[in-house]
């Protein structure tokens, strides 16, 4: 691991040299940096809304310039007060502690945290500003206390003075407080508090995101009590030589620090330094700091389970959202590097491939990671709409699906994510990662459901919490709102009989757009020559629909495909129909062996009109699908499901457990099965199909 020591003829000498050469790196600028989307699950998780928050506005209201603020809360955690009393609490950036009875839903204000500290709280500017997060100590109802974050400006910055090495040209103050209340089980705050640090910082983004102690952590172990902060660079992570302050460690920005709210030989005297920090003692360092090298630690966590590894969620410059497992010292790299990339300075654009030698750095790299997907003509310098929040290793009883998966959100778009934990792995050299899916979410009553939606608004502002069993939760700042996660469900999970098709590769069997192009040899259904374009919407060009059985409802199709045109072409493909009314109202996969355009290897509805994609896997940004279906020449197994009721569309490919493609699209609730190709050619053999009867089908 790198230690870095400051002096100022160090830092003259290596400003000048920076500034006399150009960027070190010879390599092509990597313009997609992680090419694999998240994939789809096939599990999805069973919502059911538990509270609305009252609406709040940030302070002072006359300084809000950023529609982002004006939500109908800022709400940014739920967790539950372990403390036996079955109360959650729940933090509001603009001021406000409350608590929510676990089964009344009553809420009540426990504390306003801004009203306390008026007229220097602020909240106004900043999407983590105001009253960031709560911790209460472990033996809370014993001995009472809590912790909070808040942000101060105004006065504070002239009659207050920071505990470390403020940022120059500081601009707001991050406040840790110990509140020690006079009754535990009381439902407001009576009490007293101290402050015990503050930290100066220049910027009004990535201050300190989260405080928390670990949950694993009994008494009598060196890590009970001892209260761990996640703080950000202000903003100023990318300024300055060797990394800016994130890998300086002689000042607390862009650092998880751990203290002891106990001790008395901090910088103040009001809290403690750990003698086993990685730093504790070292000249020249800030004996607080536990890790290193952070732009904006969102939410840490520690599984309580399996290796009780912590884990950090870390928000990236403008393309790499990571997670990373921390240990003492870990060195994450911000802002020479972004997740598993070489980051310049001098180039706000693009990530770079890690030098040859960099595993001797000892950089801490994602255990898992995903990247923004701009969309054409973004500027690579704005903002692009994505962010990681943290949660954790679920643990719990009740959602048996979900054990040993890391869940985690998107805060802006709401896409809900987990990672296996048993792959999350660590590789010093950068490259391996585990692989990231997304749930599909759904209502209580079963419909499928996206966050946008259960929000009311595009940018969901969306985290996890949990209470003390660790069973999950999900808060929104767009409505304000608190969502239990109740359940998980299979993708397509629906009946599909007492309809059974099979043994159908008689021409009979058929009814081919051009009958001429089809071939019947007895165990087969051949589509010889390829289809031509017909008048009318775009559609694929030749298919044969299934005559045998009745018209049918929900569909479970299985049969083995086969790609019959050469290897060569990049855009060989077969088709599975289903849905089908006529020949322009039909749905069909799309299986073929590329992925880079709209028409490619994805789920389609044909309805009146030319062909719409409507499956989630198409990435337009990037024009990327799922991956390719069928690559080679073989047999695969193909299974396309089908749910009349919730729209709910799989298809799945030489028996995977999760779906290749996944769409909910209720345009057509019943119709026939085919079999065909856009303008290739390919076989079908071994086709089962199950399904409900169509409302007054015959057949």
């Amino acid at each position: 691991m790198r230690r870095l020591r400051w002096t100022v003829p160090t830092t003259v000498a290596l400003l000048a040299s920076l500034l006399a050469i150009p960027p070190a790196h010879a390599a092509d600028p990597i313009k997609d940096p992680i090419p694999e989307d998240p994939a789809a699950s096939g599990l999805g998780l069973v919502l059911e809304e538990v509270a609305q928050l009252p609406t709040s506005t940030p302070t002072p209201p006359e300084l809000v310039t950023d529609p982002r603020l004006k939500r109908h809360n800022r709400i940014n955690y739920v967790g539950e007060i372990p403390d036996g009393s079955g109360r959650f609490f729940v933090p509001d950036l603009n001021g406000k502690l409350y608590f929510l009875d676990k089964k009344t839903k009553e809420q009540k204000t426990y504390l306003d945290v801004g009203a306390t500290f008026a007229p220097d709280f602020f909240s106004a500017q900043g999407l983590g500003q105001g009253f960031g997060f709560t911790a209460f100590h472990p033996d809370f109802k014993r001995n009472g206390k809590f912790y909070t974050i808040h942000v101060e400006a105004g006065s504070a910055l002239t009659n207050k003075k920071p505990d470390l090495t403020p940022q120059p040209k500081t601009a707001y103050h991050g406040v840790i407080n110990e509140w020690t209340t006079n009754d535990p089980s009381a439902d407001s705050f009576e009490g007293t508090r101290r402050e015990i640090l503050r930290v100066g910082f220049s910027g009004r983004i990535h201050g300190i995101q989260q405080i928390d102690f670990n949950p694993n952590a009994r008494p009598g172990d060196r890590d009970y009590g001892k209260l761990y902060l996640a703080v950000g660079d202000g903003g100023n992570g990318n300024v300055g030589a060797n990394g800016g302050d994130p890998q300086n460690l002689g000042v607390p920005q862009g650092k998880i620090l751990r203290i002891d709210p106990a001790g008395n030989d901090g910088a103040n005297g009001e809290y403690g330094i750990p003698d086993d920090n990685p730093f504790a003692g070292q000249a020249g360092k800030v004996g607080e700091i536990y890790a290193y090298g952070m732009r904006d630690p969102h939410r840490f966590s520690w599984d309580t389970g399996g290796k009780k590894r912590m884990f950090l969620a870390h928000i990236g410059e403008h393309a790499i959202e990571s997670i990373h497992q921390i240990s003492p010292g870990s060195n994450l790299g911000w802002s020479e590097r972004e997740g598993g990339f070489l980051f310049d300075e001098a180039d706000r654009c693009f990530l770079y491939p890690l030098p040859a030698d960099d595993i001797e750095n000892g950089y801490e790299y994602p255990v898992a990671a995903y990247d923004h997907d701009p969309p054409p003509g973004h500027s690579c310098t704005s903002d692009s709409g994505h962010a990681i929040s943290g949660g954790y290793v679920y643990r719990g009883g009740k959602l048996p699906a979900l054990r040993g998966k890391y869940l985690f959100t998107d805060i802006v778009d709401g896409r809900l994510f987990y990672t296996e934990e048993r792959e999350m792995k660590r590789d010093p050299a950068g490259q391996k990662r585990a692989q990231i899916n997304q749930f599909t979410a759904y209502d209580t009553t079963g419909r499928p459901v996206t966050m946008r939606e259960l929000a009311g608004d595009d940018r969901v502002d969306l985290r996890f919490g949990m209470d003390v069993k660790g069973e999950p939760y999900l808060v929104a700042k767009a409505n304000g709102k608190i969502w239990k996660i109740v359940g998980t469900r299979t993708f397509a999970d629906c009946t599909t009989s007492p309809v059974r098709v099979g043994n159908a590769t008689a021409a009979e069997d058929w009814a081919p757009v051009t009958p001429s192009k089809w071939r019947f040899p007895g165990r087969e259904v051949v589509l010889a020559e390829a289809g031509e374009a017909r008048p009318g919407p775009r559609r694929p060009f030749e298919y044969a629909v299934l005559k045998k059985g009745p018209e049918l409802g929900s569909t479970d199709i299985r049969a083995e495909v086969r790609l019959d045109t050469p290897v060569e072409v990049s855009n060989r493909d077969v088709i599975v129909v289903f849905g089908y009314r006529d020949d322009t109202h039909f749905y069909y996969a799309h299986l073929s062996s590329d992925n880079k355009i709209y028409p490619h290897n994805g789920i389609f509805a044909v309805n009146g009109a030319d062909r719409v994609r409507i499956d989630g896997q198409w990435n337009a940004n990037r024009s990327q699908g799922a991956p390719p279906a069928i690559k080679d020449a073989g047999w695969h197994d193909v299974r396309v499901k089908h749910c009349a009721g919730t729209g709910e569309i799989g298809v799945y490919v030489d028996g995977a457990r999760h779906p290749l493609m996944t769409a909910v699209d209720t345009t057509f609730d019943s119709g026939r099965v085919g079999f065909g190709s856009f303008d290739n050619t390919g076989s079908l053999r071994a086709l089962t199909v199950t399904a409900t009867r169509a409302p007054g089908s015959r057949g």
